[in-house]
């Protein structure tokens, strides 16, 4: 028997980080359905991926596109995922450098509002072919600096479809 789950609400505030929303699949979790802590370092660099694609919709394959490698990345547990769990990634910049950045993201069960964990990824921007650094644009640096809030990517299908348990 499936019972009906309530969605969080979906509030579009631009005092909102960008949020991305994932479900936690099966393959991610251990026997005791938590998720691995190496899969956060999955969830920042997707919740990351998806805020900068959001930013800018540059074709990757040109020779305009921004990309980056990561060289750090940070992670804080405060409390476990679970399988099926449905989480919200908040996705904010917390600086901008000349070729480097520093993206936070604050992880968090969707429907209970759990606090699970923080990370920070610091990145750096590259050429896309020769993977030299370079400067960041200064279009990316402002959407980086201006854009998503309020805005968010639902992967989990939480505002999208109904929701069953």
């Amino acid at each position: 028997m499936t019972q009906s789950q309530e969605a969080p609400e979906q509030e579009y505030s631009a005092d909102q980080p960008f949020r991305y929303f994932m479900q936690v699949r099966y393959s991610e979790c251990d026997a005791q359905q938590v998720v691995f802590n190496a899969r956060y370092g999955d969830y920042i660099d997707l919740a990351a991926t998806e805020f900068l694609h959001h930013l800018s919709a540059d074709d990757p394959s040109s020779d305009n596109a921004f990309d980056y490698q990561v060289v750090k990345l940070t992670i804080e547990w405060k409390a476990p995922a679970r399988y099926r769990d449905k989480l919200e990634i908040s996705v904010r910049t917390t600086h901008l450098g000349n070729t480097s950045f520093a993206l936070t993201t604050d992880i968090r069960n969707a429907t209970t509002g759990e606090f699970l964990a923080t990370g920070e990824m610091i990145g750096v921007a590259v050429h896309p072919r020769t993977l030299g650094k370079v400067s960041i644009p200064e279009a990316i640096k402002y959407a980086m600096k201006n854009g998503g809030q309020g805005q968010s990517v639902d992967h989990a299908g939480l505002f999208t479809a109904p929701q069953t348990i």
